[in-house]
């Protein structure tokens, strides 16, 4: 559980900041769907910092491997959706573009793995 709370925040953290660059410091330097695409990760990646809280809040009630599998699936999806999207945004290479999806396979994986570890708690949560 203190894996899935401390990535989750350390993780929050990260993508306010960078969503802080994007609107402040990035908006003069590149374009439009440069960053469109940075400000996509950035969503993602908090989108997917809370469900690592949600994990942690699984894993506290007992959701086993499945609830650590979702931690993991949220853990990649998140470097690989978010970070090819902030590698796009910044260098405008499309080079990691086959990543992409990959991430966000991952992430679908992580949301299947915590409804089935949620589902089966011993103690209804």
């Amino acid at each position: 559980m203190r894996l899935w709370l401390t990535i989750g925040a350390l993780s929050g953290l990260v993508s306010v900041a960078l969503g802080a660059f994007a609107a402040h410091g990035l908006q003069a330097r590149v374009g439009a769907a440069e960053l469109a695409a940075f400000e996509t990760g950035a969503r993602y990646h908090m989108f997917h910092a809370l469900a690592l809280l949600a994990v942690a809040w699984v894993a506290a009630q007992g959701g086993g491997t499945f609830a650590q599998a979702a931690g993991w699936a949220f853990f990649v999806g998140t470097i690989l959706f978010s970070g090819s999207l902030y590698y796009l945004g910044l260098t405008g290479s499309r080079a990691l573009v086959l990543v992409t999806p990959i991430g966000g396979i991952a992430f679908l994986a992580g949301w299947l793995a915590l409804a089935f570890s949620a589902w089966t708690l011993k103690n209804g949560g």
